[in-house]
């Protein structure tokens, strides 16, 4: 049987597959059930420092290539999320706490909470593609990039990530600027601006008119940008973006991504996702005659 742990800037998972943040997420409890359902870490909801309530529905639409989503980025405000990470950590397997900011103090003031609540990880969230002054609007700044991620990463001391946007010229300048901000990793890819209008209202579907598109229609995209950020940084990578079958998690790990997270996927099988991943995964190692994840990091490169 090929050894499917692996290690991704100090976090140590018995799998590479990694409940993505937004979904399956909704309470300590329910990352705990994913857990126990065989992911072998979870992100938590993207966090911020006050409580925020969201966009009114629709926030969601289900399309036959993935999901289209706008929620607002909703949570309860990192003072009342301690009790949630309690619940998470009972498994005993690594929580990375996603945040969010409009400025590199609040990043930090979220990030020593979240850090004192026992969190394995931090990941920053410079990606969604939807609230104004926050995610994107940020995060598509290689300066800004580096300044939040330095800020950070001065305020803590468990490994920082940075979800890095897709909506963007250049993915891997924005990779570098998370290198050179001292981030231990980076994620890659968040969801893809999108719209779906409704024929009879004449209008867009989404109360936010814009959302983000996950699923996979986006894995080919998050395939290539993992691929460019291999090539541009020497940080690990988690892959995410339309991951639902073994092959799906071999194509991100070739292309250079140490482990995948796992979104979409979940919204409809959630109990069964994590291990009919992990069987398939497994039988593909087998059959490609590869014994150990750390193998199969960046073959497509042709060496590396």
């Amino acid at each position: 049987m090929p050894e499917l742990d692996v290690e991704v800037a100090g976090v140590e998972l018995e799998s590479p597959f990694v409940l993505a943040s937004g979904v399956w997420g909704e309470s300590g409890a329910s990352l705990a059930r994913a857990l126990r359902a065989g992911a072998a870490a979870v992100v938590t909801k993207s966090v911020c420092l006050e409580p925020r309530p969201g966009y009114p529905n629709p926030t969601v639409v289900e399309l036959p290539i993935g999901l289209v989503n706008a929620m607002g980025l909703p949570n309860p405000g990192v003072e009342a999320y301690g009790e949630e990470i309690a619940e998470a950590l009972k498994p005993g397997k690594p929580v990375i706490g996603s945040i969010f900011g409009r400025s590199p103090s609040e990043f930090c003031a979220v990030a020593k909470k979240m850090e004192g609540f026992g969190v394995h990880a931090l990941e920053l969230n410079l990606s969604c593609p939807h609230v104004r002054g926050a995610g994107a609007e940020l995060g598509r700044s290689p300066l800004l990039t580096e300044k939040i991620t330095r800020a950070v990463k001065g305020a803590v001391e468990v490994p920082v990530f940075v979800k890095l946007t897709p909506n963007t010229a250049s993915i891997a300048s924005l990779a570098k600027a998370a290198e050179r901000g001292g981030a231990d990793g980076v994620t890659a890819i968040n969801t893809i601006r999108a719209m779906v209008i409704n024929l009879e209202l004449s209008r867009p579907v989404l109360s936010n008119e814009f959302g983000g598109l996950s699923g996979p229609a986006i894995k080919p995209v998050g395939i290539r940008a993992v691929y460019e950020i291999f090539e541009a940084v020497r940080i690990p990578i988690f892959g995410v973006g339309g991951v639902s079958s073994g092959e799906d998690a071999a194509e991100y790990i070739m292309a250079g991504a140490r482990a995948v997270q796992v979104g979409t996927a979940v919204y409809k099988e959630r109990e069964q996702t994590f291990r009919q991943l992990r069987r398939h995964l497994s039988r593909l190692m087998t059959r490609l005659g590869y014994e150990s994840i750390e193998e199969m990091v960046g073959r497509a490169h042709g060496g590396r």
